[in-house]
């Protein structure tokens, strides 16, 4: 048995003094550090496991390291680093003194609360109190010194737990409650003028009234007015209106109609040039009807899961209406929202019911945690398993016991459990890097299903891929419409996006009727009709997607010219599980995008088998290959290199091109980036190149600058080794349709400059492959990444084109840019709803409601 040392004391009972204490942490002074600047302190969560000072056991924080760990894991951190100094923090919750009269005694400071911890939402403050407690531990022998202990312990160790207990939590960014505390109240909100004009604000049909926009409206506090606002971050686009008024007029204060709830809105001080609180909201509102107890928020803000854009449709997919039993247990863990992280939620409890990623990672386990780096909250497979093995282990999911329930029962109300899992760390390492996932702002499901499947292919585990079930490959056959000559290629895809086929709806009398009545309520302001949602055949979508598409601007090899081309796309192989995305977003003609509020009838059973690619049929003749011929203008070397160097000018309707095929955002910037603007057909050609890449989706980034001799090899970072120039040079020259390695040479013979290797390649017209030149690149160190002599296809586990339903993930909210996702499970022949940290048993499941399908092979 392990030996402990009595609290500030020695076996027998006899008291240590402060000599003692010095003398027994002088071996392990080397080792305990005072945190600086930039460190992450980890005080709130373990690395390997969602244990926290709230869990049983406590938290460890070494004093070296700054990370943290949980009962069950702090002893494999000191074996593997000897790290000996841990500081143990754990929060004790207990009911709060009852007094004579049987209710809590008046709430006072709590000077025992000193952890810089969220506290539980789950429980009622005015029936529990906190109490925090910290101590030092010294292994292997687990003496324990409490804290604080200023007086006997040596200088440094004071210091370093002082600052380990005031540092702020690594999460700070990810929180969006800090947005909301650290608005300063608006210096006009206390004597704000409100003229006595008559103006009465109805509860909807808002329209501004210097325009027609119908979105990111804002009410003038002053006089009432209803103005647009200027374009945001979050894509709510606006003409300025509001602010112009204010220029005119000099009322500061205006709240954006469609947040307001009884628990505040958005209010925004044109003079303070910030957001602003309004401690008087209530009473501006009241003088233009407005009564904000009875008002719900239309538009996203911070808390997603809070707001129902559109009653209906939030009713729906959550089930309200309807008694849901919760689920406990291994496989019915909730993740907790972190703010608008519910697209992160729904993505990863669909792939964590996936068999293949649970033994990918959560079967792993002690071998990935065993061999995981000396800061594991950095590595990608090390935290996916901490995220796997919390979902399906049931820790973080118990149900009450007997005596709590029979206590509810007899009380008349319902005591919360501790349940589920806060995925804050999870979050901070995926999204590190990436301007739109590491926000607070809310973002697309699908978007973020490719980049963690980008992930897990980065970070294999040995020759272990679980996102090999998702992928497949996809055949292109274009056609020239005037030779009839074909071309077939494929391409590797990870889900099938299936468009609505609107013109199909079946109920288009109704659509017609709904349409006309909600425009007539508008224009007379009046409530709106109840929502008629469009019914649209599934069989219908197929269709569509399976229907030929006219290539713009296509280039035909047999003409030598431009032609009207047609392209069809096929299954060249089916997955072992099918991802299915409803194309429910689009942009409209002011650029803010829309979604389409439609009802579609998914199969439980999908058969696709009749998709399955052909190749070339008989009679069909192939088009030769022969690339396009370049015109480049006499600027077009200086507009390629100032590109290259200023990527604030990025073509952004190029980009919305290749987004609405279906290709990541971020990659459609690179691709329109790297090919200098040079329009979408020739970042497509990019896009075809370089899509099996890594980092394919991931945000462009900018290395530092060389000199100007070498502009075009420092723009892309360092030159690679034995002079092999840089991979997105060579893209871009090969994109402008000439061979790879005729751009590799005339690289290689100018020193990696893009602007004389364009002059090298036209001045070596004859330009033949040198057969030595070919031995060298497949002898090159790099050339996994360079050779493209019988490249080793993607791995596909091809079978039969017929699936079952498994999953969905659904979407409230008007765009991808708000609202709130929920996923459904099929678990044990019974749907499970998993609405962030809610896990439970679900009655009517709107499958026609859905964004995202997740279908599994039914064996042949």
């Amino acid at each position: 048995m392990q030996r402990r040392g009595a609290l500030l004391g020695m076996p027998g009972g006899r008291k240590m003094a402060a000599g003692d204490l010095g003398e027994l942490l002088v071996p392990h002074m080397p080792a305990i550090r005072v945190p600086r600047s930039g460190d992450r302190v980890y005080k709130s969560e373990c690395a390997f496991s969602f244990d926290s000072p709230n869990s049983e056991g406590g938290l460890y924080v070494c004093m070296n390291t700054f990370l943290a760990f949980g009962r069950e894991h702090v002893e494999r951190h000191f074996r593997k680093t000897g790290q000996s100094v841990y500081m143990h923090l754990k929060r004790h919750v207990r009911e709060k003194v009852r007094g004579a009269s049987g209710g809590a005694l008046p709430k006072r400071r709590n000077s025992k609360i000193f952890l810089d911890l969220d506290t539980d939402d789950d429980l009622n403050s005015d029936d529990y109190e906190y109490e925090d407690e910290a101590k030092l531990v010294i292994f292997p022998d687990h003496y324990e010194i409490a804290l604080p202990n200023i007086e006997e312990l040596p200088a440094l160790v004071t210091i370093a737990c002082d600052a380990v207990l005031s540092s702020k939590s690594p999460y700070r960014k990810q929180d969006p409650d800090t947005w909301e505390n650290e608005l300063p109240v608006s210096k006009y909100a206390n004597n704000l003028t409100q003229l006595d004009n008559g103006v009465r604000i109805p509860p909807s049909g808002w329209k501004c009234a210097r325009c027609d926009l119908r979105e990111n409206l804002w009410l003038n506090l002053t006089d009432g007015s209803v103005l647009c606002g200027k374009w945001f971050f979050d894509s709510s686009g606006g003409n300025g209106h509001a602010l112009e008024h204010y220029r005119d007029m000099g009322y500061p204060l205006a709240v954006k109609l469609g947040t307001i709830t009884p628990d505040g809105a958005d209010v925004y001080s044109f003079q303070e040039e910030e957001p602003v609180l309004d401690p008087h909201l209530a009473k501006h509102l009241a003088h233009f009807g407005i009564d904000m107890l009875h008002m719900h928020g239309a538009e996203n803000r911070l808390q997603d899961n809070e707001i129902k854009p559109r009653v209906s449709e939030w009713e729906v997919i959550q089930e309200s209406g309807t008694k849901l039993k919760p689920m406990y247990g291994p496989g019915y863990t909730g993740l907790k929202n972190l703010g608008n992280s519910c697209y992160l939620s729904s993505v990863m409890q669909a792939i964590f019911s996936i068999p293949e990623f649970q033994r990918a990672y959560v079967g792993n386990l002690p071998r990935i945690f065993d061999y995981s780096p000396l800061d594991p909250t950095q590595d990608f497979n090390t935290q996916m398993t901490k995220l796997g093995h919390g979902l399906l282990s049931g820790q973080y999911s118990k149900p009450p016991v007997k005596s709590e329930l029979i206590e509810q029962v007899m009380k008349e109300e319902h005591k919360p459990q501790h349940n589920g899992i806060s995925p804050r760390m999870f979050k901070a390492f995926v999204s590190k890097s990436h301007p739109e996932f590491s926000s607070n702002r809310q973002q697309d499901a699908q978007e973020f299903f490719l980049h963690l499947v980008n992930l897990v292919e980065r970070n294999r585990i040995g020759s272990e891929n679980p996102s090999d079930v998702f992928r497949f490959l996809v055949e292109e056959r274009i056609q020239c419409c005037q030779t009839r000559k074909v071309r077939y290629t494929e391409r590797v895809d990870y889900l099938m996006q299936l468009p609505v086929a609107m013109e199909a709806a079946t109920n288009k009398d109704e659509l017609i009727a709904y349409e006309l009545t909600r425009r007539e309520a508008e224009v007379n302001r009046r409530p709106l009709p109840e929502l008629v949602r469009a019914k649209i055949p599934f069989s219908a979508c197929l269709q569509a997607f399976s229907e030929p598409e006219n290539v713009d601007d296509f280039w035909s090899s047999a003409l030598q010219a431009k032609s009207a081309g047609v392209k069809t796309s096929r299954f060249a192989s089916f997955p072992e599980y099918l991802v299915v995305q409803i194309k429910k977003f689009t942009f409209g003609l002011d650029w803010v995008p829309k979604k389409f509020d439609v009802s579609i009838d998914m199969p439980d059973l999908l058969d696709i088998n009749h998709l399955r690619a052909r190749g070339l049929q008989p009679g069909e003749e192939e088009l030769p290959d022969i690339s396009p011929p370049i015109v480049i203008p006499d600027d077009s070397k200086d507009r390629l290199m100032n590109q290259l160097i200023d990527p604030s000018d990025i073509d952004e309707s190029s980009v919305m091109q290749l987004a609405e095929m279906g290709f990541p955002l971020e990659a459609c910037r690179k691709a329109v980036y790297f090919t200098g603007n040079m329009g979408a057909e020739v970042a497509f050609n990019w896009i075809i190149v370089h899509m099996e890449e890594p980092d394919f989706a991931e945000p462009l980034t900018m290395p530092g600058y060389g000199g100007a001799a070498s502009a075009g090899a420092s723009v892309f970072g360092a030159s690679g080794l034995d002079n092999q120039p840089p991979e997105e040079i060579v893209a871009i020259i090969t994109s402008m349709g000439f061979q790879r390695n005729q751009a590799i040479q005339a690289l290689r013979a100018t020193n990696h400059s893009l602007e004389r290797a364009l002059d090298w390649i036209f001045s070596h017209p004859e330009f033949e492959e040198d057969g030595d030149f070919v031995i060298e690149m497949e002898n090159n160190a790099n050339a996994n990444i360079i050779s493209e002599a019988k490249p080793e296809g993607p791995r596909v586990k091809d079978g039969p084109g017929t699936y079952e339903l498994f999953a969905f993930i659904s979407h409230m909210g008007t765009s991808t840019m708000s609202g709130h996702y929920i996923c459904h499970i099929k678990k044990e022949g019974r749907w499970v709803i998993y609405n962030d940290h809610k896990v439970c048993a679900s009655e009517r499941p709107p499958k026609d409601l859905g964004y995202m399908y997740f279908y599994r092979r039914i064996p042949s």
